[in-house]
């Protein structure tokens, strides 16, 4: 008998159940039946409100009906059922600051990680936070400063990616003979920066090694900078010339142009023997960016590079350089055959894109420089020609890079010798520095050279190319050696490099 009213029981219960969530079934669809009605007629309504806001008149003209909204009174605005709500960001976690903080550690910006963990609120009674800012001052404690006097400037072109192609042909082509001189590989590129950042280099800014004061009349002065890094650590400057993928390195194994991924990085284009298109670290941007972020401590306070364009086949692989549009009557045939391939040419489509470029690139820690417009020889050239060239370069190139005092000058040459440097009465000096450029760039084989005075800052450069890696691993010249064993680094690749002449 008890059997049965306890089955009897779970019959009612199971009963009682169904009934309850049929109900609520029924109440769900309700609810989304009158959420969508409710959805289709606003609908409606703000089409209808589109449609009375723009009425034809008969003669094509488009009569627009006042808007509600934009005619508010600055009262009505206020009205607090009439703000929309808006979600506050959401604070970083402990966890987030922590990394972050760490990261600029690991970059020797000892003082900004500090300051990252200080900023979030209630650091103090995180353990793991405070803890970080002991050892970060324990850290900082054990730097000591680098000799700025001895800091090497290293420098490349762009680098070939298909040594096949670059090299080909040396006894009958001048433009491979000047491939396998003047250029790097990338496999090349890839064992220097490993091997420098095995024996400790670490990469600074040009502008780390002076320190700038500017006085009440607006002056800029310049006195010797500080870094501060771990003992044992070596400071060293990189810079990159030409970065313009001129016309003459077509079909010759580079890449073609600097391009940003789809997450805005930059990175290079690359045009395959089948005529399709990559995209990839085919050049020492990429390359770089990629060693830094896997190495955070092969660059101090997160520097990189500085980049020495000229203008006169554009920039960063785009056109962008005024002669694309007037088309001169001497323009070279180089030019005159883009051209013709390219008759949707438009020259500020290609302005912007080469600017959206370098933005990213100087928000990635890439900085540029003036190469000269016509990649002239300053020591040669007439003070008529430098006028001309800086006009050229400042009107074609510094609106899509920015404006830079900084000056690297091309084929080696330079407007005084060492060390006596830029005296008064040294008119390209003088014509240059009105033009605001303050940091000047030669090519010199000497392991550094850095010359430090009030109004300038110059420092020399070892070119790491085809010619000096070569001649350095057949043991002809010994001026890499402080840096890397070429004999390790040369690519097998790389055929004999022609003596210069």
């Amino acid at each position: 008998m008890e059997k049965q009213r306890e089955e009897m029981r779970r019959r009612a219960s199971k009963e009682r159940q169904k009934r309850y969530f049929r109900k609520r079934l029924i109440t769900t669809l309700g609810l989304l039946l009158v959420i969508t009605g409710v959805g289709v007629t606003a609908a409606a309504v703000a089409a209808n409100k589109k449609k009375e806001k723009q009425k034809n008149s008969k003669d094509g003209v488009v009569e627009t009906v006042a808007d509600p909204a934009v005619n508010e009174t600055p009262e009505q605005k206020e009205q607090p059922n009439q703000k929309e709500e808006t979600k506050e960001p959401e604070a970083a976690s402990w966890e987030t600051v922590l990394a972050e903080a760490n990261l600029l550690a690991e970059m020797y910006d000892y003082d900004g990680a500090m300051e990252k963990i200080k900023g979030f609120s209630g650091y103090e009674s995180v353990g793991e936070l405070t803890g970080a800012i002991s050892d970060y001052e324990a850290r900082k404690a054990e730097c000591v400063p680098v000799d700025i006097s001895t800091i090497p400037h290293v420098f490349y072109h762009s680098l070939v990616v298909d040594p096949g192609k670059a090299f080909a042909n040396q006894e009958t082509d001048p433009q491979a003979v000047g491939n396998n001189q003047w250029m790097t590989t990338i496999d090349e590129f890839n064992k220097i920066t490993q091997i420098m950042y095995d024996q400790g280099y670490v990469l600074v800014d040009l502008k780390d090694i002076a320190q700038e004061t500017v006085d009440d009349s607006g002056a800029t002065h310049y006195t010797e900078g500080t870094i501060m890094l771990p003992p044992g650590k070596k400071a060293y400057v990189m810079s990159l010339d030409d970065l313009s993928y001129y016309h003459s390195y077509d079909g010759y194994g580079f890449a073609s142009k600097m391009v940003l991924d789809e997450n805005g990085k930059p990175k290079c284009e690359y045009i395959q023997d089948d005529g399709t298109t990559v995209v990839g670290n085919f050049d020492a941007v990429p390359l770089l960016d990629q060693f830094i972020e896997e190495h955070p401590d092969a660059s101090y306070h997160g520097a990189k590079g500085t980049i020495a364009l000229t203008g006169y086949n554009g920039v960063l692989g785009y056109r962008t350089d005024i002669s694309y549009q007037t088309v001169p009557e001497d323009i070279n045939a180089d030019k005159k055959k883009w051209l013709e391939e390219h008759p949707d040419f438009d020259l500020e489509t290609e302005r912007a894109k080469a600017k959206e470029v370098a933005d990213a690139m100087k928000a990635d820690g890439w900085k540029f420089a003036s190469h000269t417009w016509g990649h002239m020889k300053v020591g040669e050239a007439s003070m008529e020609r430098i006028q001309a060239d800086t006009v050229k370069w400042k009107e074609n190139v510094e609106p899509i890079v920015g404006e830079t005092d900084v000056i690297i000058f091309a084929h080696g040459q330079d407007l005084a010798g060492w060390p006596e440097g830029y005296v008064a009465g040294n008119e390209k000096f003088e014509y240059l520095k009105s033009n605001g450029f303050n940091y000047y760039c030669n090519v010199d084989s000497a392991a550094y050279n850095v010359q430090i005075r009030d109004n300038y800052v110059r420092m020399s450069r070892r070119n790491l190319d085809g010619y000096r890696i070569y001649y350095n691993s057949i043991g002809e010249e010994n001026t890499l050696s402080d840096l890397f064993n070429a004999s390790e680094v040369i690519d097998p690749k790389r055929p004999a490099v022609p003596k210069l002449h």
